[in-house]
């Protein structure tokens, strides 16, 4: 039985309704203090006694230079985004010799010097003390000394003087030898590979100290009361958040501030009503009943909206799209139905899985309007019990979400490209290349019942894959020109400067402070965020406070950790984004990795996305943690189960940091059969009952989390796969051949006559350079007997050169050059990762040809299927030279 351990900072304040949604935050209130915990630790003095006052940290890496600097703006302080500390103290001799080697992108492989690695250790010493002799007997002075000329004078020293001079010179030559050994062999002393802990005890320690009712408690704190982006409620928790980074003694615990383009509903600005004909009159009751009553007096709740959707009141005919997918309005036009100025109604999921695309394809239309309604049979009482017998759906239940086009533009739609600073140029909302042009909002099914049944015996009866699981529905038909009018109303506030706060804390890394892994989780929700996003944010602060633990005993890494609680992620991916494109630089430079848990758990069954580098540290990592409902590991279930990473579209914040900046990175959590999504039936309570009872999933997470940090933040050797992501990368030509070619069967000439020659060769060229890449590693694994024989400073040095081109490599995947990026999405930089242009949700693999493709543009398919595999080729050279 574990036992919970009780938080030691303030509660975060609970505001009113009024205040968590509507009121606009003027604000900050000061930083919430937190006392340290301690805990009984054991093994190595890393864990020291129970009650025993704990060693000092390690002092961090000296001389790191401010790499990114972000001052919070509109809090009447100064805080800064930084990736390395700005103490400006001399480096060690390590350090100094890092930088002379021009940050190791010149350094020899490790191999060159494995032939002669005895001969160089053993003559290392007599050469550098030869050297240093030769150089004080050759010294010469850039001056000529001249000293007045004086009378002769001699001094008398007595005898009983000599064998103090004797003495005194005999402490002299002691101290010069010193000072030699000191300052001019660290070249060679060899220095313990594990930094001075047993990484298992280090990995013992975060799997044996995570407290499950500790994550429990603080999702209870964290669900307490609806938090949209920009509101009061959104503040009180990221102030919340903040004072848990500071109890953790978390390093440059900050808040960081953007101004952003965000709208909120009116209470009696939405209406969706049948008013003709008269006999059918009837209003839609929009909001759902109370969903929130676990903790005595039911809790206020938000209302049914979209995110970034255009305002409006507007009327028309009322006709039925399916998932409202291109293929499905097209099925309408071959039936004969005009969607001109009508208002469609469609279903969640589906053909069309992001929402803001189903609303783009209804306006491409010709539609006025678009409603979306939840249909029971993809997440409702067609598919198991609701609540509050079950975890699905109920009839009442409805899914909010933004409508802003996150696979075109990403971020703040006013500031694409830029960061949404204080003073930053930005774009007019209308005619926005990231915003719809027409309004929406969503539905439950219990409305969309009503508009369903009207529709009857107008436009053409559907086919069976258009019928959904509506109850009570004699016949689906399509509606046309002649269905029953219904009456739209979409009106909402508008902010352009919002705004939004993102929290940041930090553990600067001892042997390279400037490179740097993110550890990101966003904090904004729809209403109360049970599972999204709280379930995330709840495992990130015990990781926080964890890794804040193992600092406090004089724990470090070898290269920083940066936690980062996101806002604004639900409308677009703002907040990471715009942090992104504040510090894209520097991120591109020294980026390592960005871990990503948006959801951590909705049930039990691990998944994971990411760049193919992942593949053997998380199977690592899987192989340690046990399954939260089995006696298996991870690993072996997800063996089992032929589980397999998946790929990255845009779904969460890891898009800027994948795709703009180049930061490889991955998502994961435990997924169920579903959840009440983004509605206010995803609470604490539903989590209690169903999400997650015995919080063994959590635990699990936040082990697999803890672990991944350990595993690229303090290996000695990034354990990257780069044979794995040329495999992938070989997988990901043939796929794009067959689409290319299935376009041709399919009566297309899209694909007619590209050349995949060069992208065939760039990419067996990577398979082969990745072999010998990795080789690298192995080498350096039989130099230092898996870390049992100490390493010297200049193993060292080539160990780090060869980090730093595993961790640059995604970036040299980024076209970069005058005018780069994506044709007609530009934003998006990488040329094998980016989401599908129309189905945003979902990754698309060298996304440049395939949305040629899909334009059916040959001429611009072949120019981006040439600019992918001279990159790929360049990227992969850059590993061996």
């Amino acid at each position: 039985m574990v036992t919970a351990r009780t938080s030691d900072h303030e509660d975060p304040p609970v505001p009113s309704y009024e205040e968590a949604i509507f009121a606009q935050p003027s604000s900050t209130s000061s930083h919430l203090n937190g006392a340290e915990r301690s805990h009984e630790l054991e093994r190595q003095g890393l864990l020291g006694q129970s009650g025993a006052t704990s060693a000092s940290p390690c002092p961090p890496s000296s001389h790191s230079a401010r790499l990114f600097a972000t001052e919070s703006r509109g809090r009447g302080r100064e805080t800064y985004t930084s990736l390395r500390r700005s103490d400006e103290s001399d480096r060690s001799s390590l350090e100094q010799l890092h930088q002379e080697m021009g940050q190791m992108e010149m350094l020899d492989p490790l191999t060159d010097i494995l032939s002669e690695r005895q001969s160089r250790i053993r003559d290392q010493l007599s050469k550098r003390i030869t050297t240093l002799t030769n150089s004080l007997s050759s010294l010469q002075l850039p001056f000529e000394v001249r000293l007045p000329s004086f009378p002769s004078i001699r001094f008398h020293v007595p005898e009983a003087s000599y064998p103090g001079l004797i003495v005194c010179g005999r402490l002299f030559a002691l101290a010069l030898i010193f000072f030699v050994v000191y300052f001019f062999i660290s070249e060679i002393t060899p220095k313990s590979v594990t930094g001075g802990y047993d990484p298992d005890v280090i990995r013992a320690y975060v799997q044996g100290n995570v407290d499950r009712l500790r994550i429990r408690e603080y999702l209870e704190k964290l669900t307490r009361f609806d938090h949209i982006a920009g509101t009061r409620g959104d503040l009180a928790l990221a102030e919340y958040v903040e004072g848990v980074f500071a109890a953790a003694k978390l390093e440059r615990v900050q808040m960081n501030e953007y101004e952003v383009y965000l709208n909120y509903p009116r209470p009696s600005g939405r209406r969706i009503a049948i008013v003709s004909p008269p006999e059918l009159v009837w209003e839609a009751q929009l909001e759902e009943d109370v969903a929130i009553t676990g903790s005595g007096d039911s809790q206020q709740q938000t209302l049914v909206f979209h995110g970034h959707s255009r305002a409006g009141n507007i009327t028309g005919p009322l006709i039925y799209a399916n998932y409202g997918s291109r293929a499905d309005f097209a099925r309408l036009q071959e039936l004969g139905i005009d969607v001109s100025g009508a208002i469609v109604l469609v279903r969640y999921y589906g053909s069309q899985g992001d929402r803001a695309l189903k609303v783009k394809a209804a306006e491409l239309a010709g539609a006025a309007g678009c409603i979306i309604y939840s249909d029971p049979a993809e997440d409702g009482f067609r598919r198991g019990e609701v609540w509050p017998s079950g975890r699905w759906q109920p009839e009442d239940g409805v899914q909010r979400g933004a409508v802003s086009l996150m696979s075109w533009v990403v971020g703040d739609v006013l500031t694409p490209g830029w960061a949404s600073t204080p003073g930053a140029h930005r774009l007019s909302k209308d005619d926005n290349p990231g915003l719809v042009n027409i309004p929406s909002l969503p539905l439950s099914w219990r409305d969309a019942q009503s508009l369903l049944s009207a529709l009857r015996n107008h436009g053409e009866k559907v086919s069976a894959d258009w019928i959904g699981g509506v109850p009570n529905i004699e016949e689906w038909w399509t509606g046309d020109e002649t269905s029953p009018i219904v009456h739209l109303q979409n009106e909402q506030d508008e902010q352009e400067k919002q705004p939004i706060w993102n929290v940041l804390g930090s553990i600067t890394g001892i042997e390279q402070s400037e490179k740097t892994i993110i550890v990101g989780n966003h904090r904004d929700a729809w209403c109360a965020g049970g599972a999204d996003p709280g379930s995330g944010t709840a495992v990130m602060l015990e990781v926080a406070t964890l890794f804040g633990e193992l600092v406090q005993r004089g724990w470090q890494p070898r290269r920083t950790i940066q936690f980062a609680s996101w806002d604004g992620e639900e409308y677009n991916l703002i907040g990471s984004t715009e942090w992104v494109e504040d510090n894209i630089e520097g991120l591109r430079l020294n980026g390592v990795a960005y871990l990503n848990v948006d959801t951590a758990v909705s049930g039990s069954d691990f998944r994971a996305a990411s760049s193919p580098l992942f593949q053997k540290a998380l199977m690592r990592v899987l192989e340690r943690v046990a399954h939260p409902l089995s006696n298996k590991t991870l690993r072996t279930v997800w063996d089992e189960t032929n589980s397999k990473l998946g790929g990255l579209g845009a779904g969460s914040d890891y898009v800027a940091f994948q795709d703009l900046a180049g930061t490889s990175s991955i998502d994961m959590g435990f997924d169920g059969p579903g959840f009440p999504y983004h509605s206010c039936y995803d609470n604490f309570e539903w989590m209690s009952k169903f999400g997650d009872p015995t919080w063994e999933s959590h635990a699990a997470m936040a082990q697999v989390w803890a672990l991944l940090i350990l595993e690229i933040a303090d290996s000695p050797v990034l354990p990257y796969d780069f044979i794995a992501y040329a495999s992938a990368v070989d997988g990901y030509v043939k796929d794009l051949e067959a689409y290319a070619n299935g376009q041709r069967q399919g009566g297309s000439t899209d694909g007619d006559g590209l050349d995949f020659t060069k992208l065939r060769d760039a990419s067996k060229a990577f398979t082969d350079n990745a072999g010998l890449f990795q080789r690298w590693e192995q080498d350096w694994l039989e130099l230092v007997n898996d870390g049992r024989r100490p390493e010297t400073n200049v193993v060292a040095i080539h160990r780090m050169g060869h980090n730093n081109r595993m961790s640059n490599f995604e970036t040299h995947l980024l076209d970069l050059e005058e005018g780069g990026g994506l044709p007609g999405r530009e934003q998006f930089k990488h040329v094998i990762f980016a989401p599908q242009a129309w189905s945003g949700y979902d990754e698309a693999y060298f996304p440049g040809v395939r949305d040629a493709l899909d334009e059916g543009n040959r001429t611009l398919a072949q120019q981006q299927l040439d600019k992918a595999a001279a990159i790929l080729e360049k990227a992969s050279l850059k590993l061996l030279n």
